[in-house]
């Protein structure tokens, strides 16, 4: 066995802190977990055939074809952008754009809840970069104002652990004061946010204000990948600059395949959006014996402070058939641990309720 017990030492603190992280299969309990908000998943409505399985390099050199350039241009119309550019995931494309759009001497400020793969991309720019407050307006108008160069604002339209919107109009409104350019990731609101499951930006109409949309198909749209959605100009940058793309095998036809399809089917699923609204709105209205999250999305959350404590809940949970995962520290802040709760379309009132009961206890 090769001699790597130098890796201990960080193993043994994710375990003194309680945090130590362990794959697991939880097959036959009811999924109050997954990200497969609308069910395509589940309800296996993508299947696609006669699909090649591979793409067999990058898109720079044998890896573009054209059903991937089609489902850009099918993407770019249904989401009202001039162009869309496929990723591989959510990470890829937030690593590419972040990582190569903003130069030395430009200003990045990002919402402090931003996705890993947001920080990671802007690790790896050369730009200087800000939090600002989570969902914090006037925190956001301090950071502006000392910036310099180009400046770009990052955020999420709805975020991943306390399922929350960001104040759009707010923000838009601070970018066109400060002419700075704003990043907005829809990786959750893809499929469920709008009457079509458009995304924030187009359900309020900001299209043409926002500089970069992120959607990833790894959620609601039920299958992998994601799309950049920006100018014609910015689709041709990220060809020329974005290392996650051009070092990067493309997504296989079979892949793309399925991101079309599942395009062409989504916006149509208006009765599993209005099953999940009411499920939010039951799972609103209960009363625990923990903080609830106040949230109108499918993603719920149940702080229940240590790690070790929303461990021995998430337990009792997952013993009763129930897959509710814990969120511990440090991937939220210490004493704001908690549950993360999915709810989807395919849940039915028997499982909300047995779940609302472990909750009340």
């Amino acid at each position: 066995m090769y001699p790597d017990d130098f890796l201990q030492d960080k193993l043994n603190e994710r375990i003194a802190q309680q945090a130590f992280r362990t794959l697991t299969l939880n097959e036959g309990k009811t999924d109050f977990c997954s990200n497969d908000y609308l069910g395509i998943v589940k309800n296996d409505l993508l299947q696609v055939e006669k699909a090649v399985s591979g793409s067999t390099g990058s898109r720079l050199l044998s890896g573009n074809y054209h059903l991937i350039e089609e489902t850009e241009q099918q993407i770019a119309a249904f989401h009202n952008s001039e162009a869309a550019l496929i990723f591989n995931s959510g990470y890829d494309a937030n690593v590419g754009l972040l990582s190569s759009v903003p130069q030395k001497g430009d200003t990045i400020i990002y919402d402090q809840l931003s996705h890993a793969s947001i920080r990671d991309g802007i690790r790896l720019s050369f730009a200087q970069a800000y939090s600002f407050a989570h969902n914090d307006v006037e925190d956001l108008e301090k950071k502006l104002h000392r910036s310099s160069g180009h400046i770009f604002v990052v955020t999420e339209s709805l975020f991943s652990m306390d399922g929350d919107v960001c104040p759009l109009a707010a923000i838009i409104h601070l970018c066109r004061q400060y002419k700075a350019h704003l990043i907005i990731d829809e990786a959750h609101a893809t499929g469920v946010i709008g009457d079509n499951g458009e995304g924030l930006v187009q359900q309020e109409g900001w299209e043409q204000h926002v500089f970069a949309r992120v959607h990833t198909f790894g959620k609601a749209v039920g299958c992998h990948g994601a799309a950049i959605l920006g100018s014609q100009r910015l689709k041709h940058y990220l060809v020329n600059f974005s290392r996650s793309l051009i070092y990067s095998t493309a997504l296989s036809p079979h892949a793309v395949a399925t991101i079309s399809k599942s395009y062409k089917l989504f916006p149509s699923m208006k009765k599993e959006r209005n099953r999940l609204r009411l499920l939010v709105q039951q799972f609103q209205s209960a009363t625990f014996a923990y903080e609830k999250l106040s949230s109108e999305t499918p993603i719920q959350g149940v702080v229940i402070p240590g790690n070790e404590a929303v461990r021995t809940t998430a337990n009792v949970l997952q013993q009763n058939g129930l897959d509710v995962r814990p969120v511990l520290y440090p991937t939220v802040p210490k004493g704001k641990e908690r549950l993360r709760i999915v709810l989807h379309s395919f849940n039915t009132e028997e499982q909300l309720q047995q779940l609302l009961y472990f909750l009340r206890k």
